[in-house]
């Protein structure tokens, strides 16, 4: 089986994809750019994930439900160590203890961490890069930012490059939840 998976912006996957995300923002996407996917355990979404994040040239914003991966965590700690500026939520209630969390290596490279309150579960599961484009990058699907993810669950990552406008709706969603989470400086926390 193939490690990743690409898709043309003309691709029936994308069309389907671009109906479903208008539901998302109460707007309509054109089909355009080009989608990777990936399906854990058998193929690499923690390496494509990784890959997403190496390209990012200016930024990356980032919801995580829960985040448990250091190799994950170390791409962007290097990240932010290159210039990018990077930026994470995370849900309250799966991230207040700093055993086996990898929020602790973030918070230890200065990268603003901020956990969401309001929910009963922060679940998104989401990285933007570059949303200012060329390269603008949006990265989602149910993949948690942890190692059962690759290794033991049956997940789905997708990612769509080059759709400057799904980008953009994301930012703004991810701007809205920032607004309303609380920054944090170290783990454990609590509220």
């Amino acid at each position: 089986m193939p490690d990743r998976r690409r898709f043309a912006a003309g691709a029936a996957c994308l069309l389907a994809l671009a109906a479903a995300t208008s539901a998302l923002a109460g707007q309509r996407f054109e089909a355009r750019g080009e989608v990777e996917v990936a399906f854990t355990p058998q193929d690499d979404a923690e390496g494509l994930l990784i890959d997403v994040i190496r390209d990012a040239r200016r930024s990356l914003l980032v919801q995580a439900y829960a985040f448990t991966s250091r190799n994950i965590a170390d791409a962007m700690v290097a990240a932010k160590r290159r210039g990018v500026r990077v930026e994470v939520l995370a849900d309250a209630a799966m991230n207040r203890r700093a055993r086996g969390n990898a929020l602790p290596r973030l918070l230890e490279a200065d990268i603003p961490v901020a956990l969401e309150t309001d929910y009963n579960a922060a679940h998104n599961k989401v990285l933007i890069a570059d949303a200012d484009g060329p390269g603008c990058t949006v990265v989602t699907g149910s993949y948690n930012f942890t190692w059962s993810a690759q290794n033991r669950n049956a997940e789905n990552l997708l990612v769509l490059r080059r759709h400057c406008a799904l980008a953009d709706a994301y930012r703004d969603n991810w701007q809205r939840h920032r607004a309303a989470a609380t920054p944090i400086n170290q783990l454990p926390w609590s509220p």
